[in-house]
């Protein structure tokens, strides 16, 4: 038997290129089910349904909706915002206020605690709700999926900017022969990895990548960033944020400040590597720092991530309307050649605040690259490009209007 009540979706945490295709994937296929209920968004997340900023979704453009689909950013708008045991009271009776019924989740590690928080408030104030998880991150760090919505198309476009970069160090003849491209990633080094999606040739960039699963040591840095340079004229380094010494320490701590969830905020991991190469072998080096941009980059999208993110929230309505509640959309890999991944589940205490690691096996012995097997499973992630609508030579991008159809 089918619940009756209206549904909400609300996305947090760092947006992907690709987020809103799972926001979109979610609205449209409440729409086409027909329900006669109403679904909503929390605008900015747990923290702006905790603060009333909820809004009815059938208000809006449909138009606006689909546009989602090639749009970046958290269209509906995102938050870092750990529940406390005070507000699921206060979220409990805003539930009931609205007849919400589906709660709808969208996000990575930190999400999935606030979904799994929101399905245990819920259930032990004996309000019957069917609530989901819908994942994404760049990270592609959530556990029990095979990847994660967002890390394909943030993998694309770091192994371009390396493809790119690269020929351009190789070919340009300056004292600045070292390039360093500091990835995000501040546990798991998948991102950071796909940049070896960039090699074509053995003497192609990157030359060497540098992960936090395995420990860092600089004086072994040293010695190998100098004997490639001896060896081609110049050296392509890639490394995560997150990288840390054999003592644990992040390498690019510093004096960091934390986030809402406890975790560290990485920056300068890049310029540290730098300094220490013009230092210690005397040569110009400089550090390219990507920031927002690759979770940002919706005009070089992966169309298989596009497909699979609004897949995955198409599915979690279709698991709530079946009667799932309190699990996670995952992705199961069929097959490799040809690619083929369906959706699964998984339950939220499982996954909330659970990191995936990159395996040490498809880490090279000498830890500074990965093997075959990361590629092999990387390659079918990138593939397909997502069509996008142009207007004065730009990519032509939707906002939702966040005002209309406010609930009182």
């Amino acid at each position: 038997m089918v619940l009756k009540g209206n549904a909400i979706v609300a996305q947090s945490g760092g947006p992907t290129a690709v987020i809103n295709n799972s926001a979109c994937g979610v609205i449209e296929e409440w729409m086409r089910q027909n329900t006669g209920d109403k679904i909503f968004a929390g605008v900015s997340g747990i923290k702006g349904i905790l603060e009333g900023n909820i809004i009815d979704l059938t208000q809006q453009d449909a138009a606006k909706i689909a546009a989602l689909r090639h749009t970046p950013g958290a269209g509906l708008f995102s938050c870092r915002y750990k529940v406390q045991p005070s507000d699921q009271e206060k979220m409990i009776e805003i539930f009931r206020r609205h007849n919400i019924r589906y709660f709808f989740y969208n996000g990575g590690n930190d999400s999935m605690d606030t979904a799994y928080q929101t399905y245990l408030a819920a259930k032990a104030a004996g309000w019957e709700m069917q609530v989901i998880g819908v994942p994404k991150t760049i990270d592609n760090d959530l556990p029990f999926t095979d990847h994660c919505p967002g890390f394909g198309s943030a993998a694309k476009f770091i192994a371009a900017c390396v493809r790119e970069t690269g020929i351009d160090l190789e070919s340009v003849s300056t004292k600045n022969k070292v390039t360093i491209l500091e990835a995000m990633g501040r546990n798991a080094g998948w991102l950071t990895a796909a940049a070896a999606l960039a090699r074509r040739f053995p003497d192609e960039a990157p030359h060497l990548i540098y992960l936090p699963e395995v420990p860092f040591s600089k004086s072994k840095f040293i010695a190998e960033v100098e004997a490639i340079y001896k060896t081609l004229g110049y050296c392509y380094v890639v490394v995560s944020e997150g990288i840390r010494d054999d003592q644990g320490e992040y390498i690019a701590a510093g004096t960091a400040q934390k986030d809402a969830f406890g975790h560290v905020q990485l920056s300068g991991v890049g310029d540290v590597l730098k300094n220490l190469v013009e230092s210690e072998i005397g040569i110009k080096a400089r550090c390219n720092t990507l920031g927002t941009t690759q979770r940002s980059a919706m005009h070089f999208a992966s169309k298989t991530d596009a497909d699979e993110a609004y897949m995955c929230g198409v599915e979690a309505v279709r698991m709530a309307l079946a009667g799932k509640t309190g699990v996670m959309v995952t992705l199961e890999r069929e097959s490799n050649s040809p690619y083929k991944c369906v959706t699964g589940e998984a339950p939220l205490s499982g996954v909330a605040n659970v990191e995936k690691k990159l395996p040490v096996e498809w880490i090279n012995a000498n830890h500074n690259y990965v093997t075959d097997e990361f590629i092999e499973y990387a390659r079918p992630l990138i593939m397909g490009e997502v069509d996008l609508p142009m207007k004065d030579g730009l990519p032509d991008y939707v906002r939702l209007d966040l005002q209309k159809g406010r609930l009182l």
